[in-house]
């Protein structure tokens, strides 16, 4: 991996204050183009951005500031890192330890049982298999199929359930809304529900006869009375 130069416009800024560098030199070292570089100069752009001493980075040394200055010609290099920081590693097929490679088959049956939305592309991040074996155990022509039993890959280790989870999150949002057939019942629209007939009928409202209800109050009342009375002797 070629080494790069950290925040290239803050380092022109900084080239651009302090050196008597060309625009070219500044451009091709921080790969700007030669009119964006005249644009700091003149003020016109990066009138926010702090300059970024790259002698104090380790970037660039002073010698070849100075040889720059001296020919126009030539062409700044950025200095060797006194730390080298590792490549990262090619993206692959999930590594699995040689003990628990031989319970993938069963961490597969798993997956391709409880979630069957899992292409096989995910179900090979997560357990770390090919696409032949996912394939020979969906057909059950694996060679172990008759002894395979579906275990959750992530008792086993060979995922975790926050990969486990993301993958399936990620299945979902390509899946197809379900039907009304898949929900089940629903219910009814209103227009087909008003006119039904539940078995009962709604009783007539009866006028309120005022006179028979005064005269049911005053027998109530005579009654608690006499009551009273019978409790006093």
């Amino acid at each position: 991996m070629a080494q790069q130069l950290l925040m290239p416009k803050a380092t022109a800024v900084w080239l651009v204050d302090n050196t008597a560098l060309s625009f070219d030199q500044i451009a091709q070292f921080c790969k700007l183009h030669p009119l964006e570089v005249k644009a700091i100069a003149d003020g016109e752009s990066a009138q926010g951005i702090k300059g970024l001493d790259p002698i104090a980075t380790g970037q660039l040394s002073r010698d070849e500031i100075a040889r720059g200055e001296g020919n126009p010609n030539h062409k700044l290099k950025l200095s060797e890192p006194k730390v080298r920081v590792p490549d990262s590693k090619r993206k692959g097929p999930r590594y699995t330890p040689v003990s628990k490679r031989q319970d993938r088959p069963n961490a597969i049956l798993w997956l391709v049982r409880n979630h069957p939305e899992l292409k096989d592309a995910q179900i090979s991040r997560l357990v770390g298999t090919t696409k032949s074996t996912i394939e020979q155990i969906r057909e059950r022509t694996h060679w172990n199929s008759a002894n395979l039993t579906p275990m959750d890959p992530v008792t086993l280790g060979l995922c975790s359930q926050i990969d486990l989870d993301l993958e399936v999150e990620r299945a979902a949002k390509g899946r197809p809304l379900p039907t009304a057939a898949e929900l089940g019942a629903t219910l009814e629209a209103a227009r087909e529900t008003e006119k039904l007939d539940y078995g009962y009928e709604r009783e007539e409202e009866k006028e309120i006869d005022a006179d028979a209800v005064f005269a049911k109050l005053k027998s109530l009342k005579s009654d608690r009375k006499d009551e009273d009375e019978d409790d006093n002797y």
